[in-house]
């Protein structure tokens, strides 16, 4: 095949998955004025639904004109031999191709991050703001860039400094010792991410003796789930939105409550939604996720292997010398067809495990609390009541609102 017709055949990829998200998108929103469902009556009052509808609709125009401007500007990058020219300049200040990779994909990263980051302002400082969600001040947007920044360059750029040397002294066999590489970094990650990253953007400390903290130690007694660590975060620091989430497993497991969380909703309330997220854990789904994507990420670097040595790749780029961060762009866009499908497997099994931990809180604790508490945060979120079925299975992990609810009457 012709680097030419590879050519072709990377813009086409790009550009039919654009279009298949803006249909996608398109579907949903046609049913941003759909009447509220009977079993979601309540929810809202007129002035409050009309508010979630207009919130709906402005990210939706929002994330149409950012889509329709990113890809214009990566079609026109691969039009005019960006890649190429980036090359050229990494080329001229190294002969090492580790540092050669890590500038390359240091400045398209970073350069791409600061043309999003006039769109990220916009959406937080306006729309998020307008809507009453966003409380982060300038000075939290500012430090929270270059906090992203420097663990990409020092964990990111560790990562893939590494997985380049692996391509050097093996070739084609560098796709084991990077699976290896990435399956250590995620089970890490999985034990201390909470301990490790997490205090870099936000403050957790333990939570305070009383009336919650009483009710989740009696649930976990009961289901035999013994749990030291429970921490609240400063959530509300940068949103009104709440949340929890489990994290960890063996002696490191911990779960983490967001104040929003703890002021929004009452004490049964949080603890039937703590409820589902300890059955993620009696059901062990936090396991089956951590092993299917290292599955996922071990065919993804084994074909990855098979194809990063083809000129090929990098003639279509513009690039005449075979290297491996030119044919690693080229790979991430053809790969990215697989990636849609497999997601959206991924997708349907994190709605089952949703629906599983949904009936473990109904059976060991209380479904009207679940209802109620799902009800809350839906509310305090805006979240769409009615969305489209074909935009669910794509993306969706977990299940609307509508379908949660009649699983816990059932």
């Amino acid at each position: 095949m012709s680097p030419t017709i590879v050519f072709y055949i990377l813009i086409g990829i790009i550009l039919f998955k654009y279009f298949f998200d803006t249909y996608l998108d398109y579907l949903n929103a046609k049913h941003f004025n759909d009447p509220i469902p009977l079993e979601l009556e309540g929810i809202y009052n007129e002035e409050e639904y009309k508010k979630s509808q207009a919130y709906k609709k402005e990210n939706h125009k929002f994330s149409t004109i950012v889509s329709g401007f990113s890809v214009l500007t990566t079609v026109l990058f691969f039009i005019f031999d960006g890649f190429a020219f980036v090359d050229t300049i990494v080329r001229s200040i190294s002969n090492n191709q580790i540092i050669i990779t890590l500038l390359f994909f240091g400045i398209i990263v970073f350069a791409s991050d600061l043309i999003s980051l006039p769109f990220s302002y916009y959406k937080t400082f306006v729309i998020e703001e307008k809507y009453g969600f966003n409380k982060a001040t300038l000075k939290t947007f500012i430090f929270d860039k270059i906090k992203g920044w420097l663990m990409m360059v020092i964990i990111g750029g560790g990562i893939l400094a590494l997985i380049t040397w692996f391509y050097q002294a093996t070739t084609n066999n560098f796709w084991l010792f990077s699976w290896a590489l990435i399956a250590v970094f995620t089970i890490f990650m999985n034990l201390f991410y909470s301990k490790l990253i997490v205090p870099i953007f936000n403050k957790q400390t333990p939570l305070e003796a009383g009336d919650l903290k009483t009710a989740i130690e009696n649930f976990s007694k009961k289901v035999g789930f013994k749990i030291d660590n429970i921490f609240v975060i400063d959530g509300s620091k940068r949103s009104t939105k709440a949340n929890a989430y489990f994290s960890g497993f063996g002696a490191q497991k911990r779960i983490t409550l967001y104040d929003t969380l703890i002021n929004d909703l009452e004490t049964d309330e949080i603890v039937a939604v703590l409820a589902h997220e300890i059955g993620h854990y009696k059901k062990k789904h936090i396991i089956y996720n951590l092993v299917l994507s290292l599955l996922l990420m071990g065919l993804t670097l084994y074909i990855l292997s098979l194809l990063i040595g083809n000129s090929v790749l990098s003639q279509a780029l513009g690039v005449e010398q075979p290297s491996f961060h030119i044919g690693l762009i080229a790979f991430t866009i053809l790969y990215s067809p697989i990636s849609e499908i497999t997601g959206f497997f991924m997708n349907i099994l994190s709605r089952k495990f949703e629906y599983q931990a949904d009936n473990y809180a109904k059976y060991n604790f209380n479904k009207n609390a679940l209802i109620s508490a799902l009800k809350k945060l839906s509310k305090n979120s805006l979240s769409n009541l009615t969305p489209n079925s074909l935009y669910v299975k794509f993306h969706y992990s977990h299940p609307p609102l509508l379908q949660r609810i009649l699983n816990l009457k059932k």
